[in-house]
């Protein structure tokens, strides 16, 4: 009995440190910001500032922006992503593990370097602008600047998670359902608007949601392109560290605002997947069927027109960091003077940072994620569910507001840790960690639990079936949340551009600079080097996971 108890405290031990490490970097912080926002300079209860803010349209503005913005992004990446995704998964097309690599790198990438990318293009004096108006005398339609600019280079970029998502929706429908469908004379694109989609309703809420979120809270791409168009994300940004004077208690009010929008969103989401909540197993999965010679001309044009127009502000970010520069202007020829200078300035700090911050960021992750699974699936009650429900509160928080949470929360002793690498960490692993907890989650709900049993039973302690079986069934779901957050680590923005300092700076905070000092050549080196790495990354975990795409 003895021996029992102990096993079982083993794991209320692991609740209560996940729980207390939850309450310490999460719940406290936030708590602050909302006491920040409620409170005045002298620490009496205060809604002036809601007040203010609402009653003002130059700053309420911001979050109707926002939410419009937000809307139509996802509306353009759920007409881009589905007819993307459909035709990759139910068709042969040329070069399948092509676009795929390249559709997932378009939306791995910095946000903020597409929309530089498109300013170098199609800006007032970009290369595709000049060259349509003075030799084609074609004016250009609108700008890339303002509300259109921001929907076009983030629909790019954000599509990919449709397509991923939407993937393994099509891989669950079972292929008995179309060919029953086929038999009642629902066949092309009545079936996919009939059948197909509505069976993936609740993939597609999830997609949406995902696609909603990401963009409403979008730092870089407005803040480049936005000009006379303000979103709550910079404005948040102009109140912390504005150049007429930073106000806390006001960056902490729109953000609360900012908390309040988002999770009504995510509870909307909820209840939207909750009607169509039912499950399906694919027997019998879709076999891939040849399009014919016009149906596969159309759909290879399709998928790989999309690619090429998404990922050509990356290639052209490549090839202007071999150009020769001089601060903003690009010259004739080609050198290596960006890469030097970028060598001499921050790259090798830059790189180890990101590599070290995002790596312990990952590792913290990735532990975290194994421990709640298990408790939440496999010791599943009321303590356990709550903490799975708190670790998903970063889900629906911008990562500005994460940043500055923290930095209210960790400015004085004894906790002070402002301008440390660790507080860079936690904002990291705080930012990131639904992705892979719910992967893995996911993972583990399929693993039978007859699997453990039958180890126990064979006289291995729990702990070691943890260790040696559970653990290790659970690494496809694992690896593949885990390279969603590492992508998103090594290109983290948002947060970063308020913990960050010349000791913790990282590759994407060097680009950031290196565009707001005017100098694009290095600029375009930090982003390339970006580039390559996010690259990197997606080959290893291909590699070592053997997998033929990404699960979510």
């Amino acid at each position: 009995m003895l021996h029992n108890k102990r096993k079982v405290d083993v794991w209320t031990f692991v609740s209560l440190v996940i729980m207390a490490a939850f309450i310490l970097t999460l719940l406290y912080p936030m708590i602050k910001i909302f006491r920040l926002a409620v409170l005045d300079e002298s620490g009496r209860f205060t809604l002036q500032n809601f007040a203010t803010f609402f009653s003002k349209p130059y700053y309420s503005r911001t979050i109707l922006n926002s939410f419009e913005l937000a809307v139509l992004i996802t509306l353009c990446s759920l007409l881009i992503g589905i007819p993307f995704s459909y035709f990759y998964s139910f068709y042969v097309l040329k070069g399948a593990k092509t676009i795929f690599i390249l559709s997932i790198l378009c939306c791995m990438s910095a946000p903020f370097i597409g929309a530089y990318a498109w300013i170098l293009l199609l800006g007032r004096s970009g290369v595709l602008t000049v060259f349509l108006e003075n030799t084609l005398h074609i004016k250009m339609f609108g700008s890339i600047y303002g509300m259109g600019g921001i929907v076009l280079v983030e629909t790019l970029k954000l599509f990919p998670l449709v397509f991923i998502y939407m993937n393994g929706a099509f891989k669950n429908i079972d292929n008995s359902l179309l060919e029953a469908s086929a038999n009642l004379g629902c066949v092309g694109v009545n079936r996919l608007l009939k059948i197909i989609l509505r069976l993936c309703m609740p993939t597609i809420l999830a997609a949406s949601l995902l696609v909603f979120m990401r963009s409403f809270a979008d730092f870089g791409t407005p803040l480049l392109l936005g000009e006379g168009f303000r979103t709550f994300p910079v404005e948040i940004y102009n109140q912390y560290l504005g150049e007429n004077g930073t106000d806390f208690h006001f960056a902490a009010t729109i953000s609360v605002i900012a908390i309040v929008i988002t999770a009504l969103v995510f509870a909307l989401q909820k209840w939207g997947t909750n009607k169509f909540k039912f499950s399906i197993n694919a027997l019998h999965p879709v076999q891939k069927k040849n399009p014919g010679l016009v149906g596969g001309i159309l759909m290879n044009a399709y998928c790989y027109l999309i690619i090429a127009f998404s990922f050509l502000p990356q290639l052209y970010v490549i090839y202007l960091s071999f150009k020769k520069c001089d601060m903003a202007v690009f010259k004739p020829g080609f050198s290596l003077d960006s890469y030097r200078a970028a060598a001499r300035r921050l790259l090798f700090r830059s790189f180890s940072n990101s590599l070290l911050i995002s790596g312990l960021a990952l590792l913290v992750i990735i532990l975290l994620s194994i421990f709640i699974a298990y408790l939440v699936v496999r010791r599943s009650n009321l303590w356990n569910n709550l903490i799975d429900s708190i670790s998903m509160i970063p889900y629906i928080i911008p990562g500005s507001v994460i940043g500055i949470a923290l930095v209210i929360a960790f400015s004085n002793k004894p906790l002070a840790l402002t301008g440390t690498m660790l507080i860079m960490i936690i904002s990291f692993v705080i930012r990131r960690m639904p992705y892979t907890i719910r992967s893995a989650t996911a993972n583990l709900i399929q693993i039978p639990m007859s699997i453990e049993e039958a180890s126990i039973s064979l006289g291995t302690s729990k702990l070691k079936t943890f260790r040696a079986v559970t653990v290790p069934m659970m690494t496809n779901g694992i690896l593949s949340g885990a390279i969603l957050s590492w992508v998103s680590l090594v290109t983290e923005l948002s947060s970063s551009i308020i913990l960050y300092n010349n000791s913790t700076i990282t590759l994407t905070m060097s680009a950031y600079v290196s565009i707001a000092m005017g100098n694009y050549g290095m600029a375009c080196a930090f982003s390339s080097i970006l580039t390559v790495l996010t690259f990197v990354s997606l080959l290893v975990y291909l590699k070592v996971s053997g997998a033929e795409d990404i699960q979510v």
